[in-house]
């Protein structure tokens, strides 16, 4: 809304000023989360193997694997804005798996931010990396 000195509010700033800093914003702390958990499995492999096994997830020892570098990859793609659908989408999908086979059942409070990194995930797939990435850098080169 306009006050009376003709001033916008910060509700009414257009959502496209702001939409490529908002995607930068996300995507630090999506890609930041997803390298340090990645790392951690992928420097703790027997661990997550054992737990993997625990869960009944099919394959365990691939599985630990595959988890650990779409994490440890998928995050260093996501915070850079490197071709971010495919990333985000199996992060997502990760996170979702993540809910279903360690959290159903018990408070919210012990999935949250699990949810909220499908949610987030789901919406960098939809939306893209936005004017600030690498994916951005690649297409204005091609168009010069």
């Amino acid at each position: 809304m306009n006050n009376m000195s003709g001033r916008q509010s910060l509700d009414n700033v257009p959502t496209d000023e702001n939409k490529d800093i908002a995607l930068l914003l996300l995507r630090i702390g999506v890609g930041v989360i997803f390298i340090v958990a990645g790392w951690g499995k992928l420097t703790g492999i027997e661990g997550v193997q054992g737990f993997f096994g625990n869960l009944g997830i099919p394959l365990p020892g691939l599985m630990a694997w595959v988890v650990a570098i779409v994490e440890f990859v998928g995050g260093i793609l996501v915070l850079t804005g490197t071709f971010i659908r495919v990333p985000a989408i199996l992060l997502a999908i990760i996170m979702l798996v993540a809910i279903i086979t360690t959290k159903i059942g018990q408070d919210f409070s012990a999935y949250r931010l699990d949810a909220m990194l499908l949610l987030v995930n789901a919406s960098l797939a939809l939306m893209g990396a936005g004017k600030y990435s690498v994916t951005d850098l690649i297409a204005g080169m091609r168009n010069s």
